[in-house]
């Protein structure tokens, strides 16, 4: 039986700290931390928004990325979050020059 993809996370919580964790659905957990049912650190933060996620494989894999993005300094999560931002926004389409 395969084993479903586990994801490594940041939140932007309301106050403008990041918040890392991992799960097998990020909506699903995305949601909970906004019902209050996330982490503690989360619930006095509220609202908080997706701003960095990250396939992983499994869930070994998942904890210990999520390791890994804890110990970054908030100036790499901060780089790391604006490349994903960037790599989701959608690219305009290039100009042929004409106006039709």
């Amino acid at each position: 039986m395969e084993q479903p993809t586990a994801y490594a996370y940041l939140l932007r919580c309301a106050d403008g700290t990041l918040y890392a964790g991992w799960t097998f659905d990020p909506a699903g957990r995305l949601a909970a931390h906004n019902a209050g049912r996330g982490a503690k650190y989360t619930r006095a933060r509220l609202p908080v928004r997706l701003a960095y996620l990250e396939g992983c494989g499994g869930k070994r894999a998942a904890m210990r990325r999520e390791a890994a993005l804890k110990k970054l300094s908030r100036a790499e999560k901060l780089a790391l979050c604006a490349a994903w931002e960037s790599d989701r926004q959608p690219r305009p389409e290039p100009s042929d020059g004409s106006d039709a």
